[in-house]
């Protein structure tokens, strides 16, 4: 019974992810292994339960803005202005 509600719950994420625009893929992957990276310093380092629920958290925050600020085919630039925007590298 556990490995059907768990198949169908990895069958509705992928259904999910597969209607992301690039940017979001890449800061849900960011997330996840952010969060697997947190959990595992956390881990590691002999935290607690609620220690590795922390690196866990802060890791997954991480790595989603760093997985968003990182996707390729998008450059920030800055007008005569001082204003920041993007476009198409």
């Amino acid at each position: 019974m556990t490995r059907l509600i768990l198949s169908t719950l990895a069958a509705v994420a992928l259904l999910a992810a597969a209607g992301c625009s690039t940017t979001e893929k890449r800061a849900g992957t960011g997330a996840v292994v952010g969060a697997g990276t947190g959990a595992l310093i956390a881990a590691a380092t002999g935290s607690s339960g609620r220690g590795v629920a922390t690196g866990a958290l802060i890791g997954g925050a991480a790595g989603a803005l760093i997985g968003a600020a990182t996707t390729p085919g998008m450059c920030r630039y800055r007008d005569s202005y001082g204003r920041i925007y993007e476009a198409r590298c």
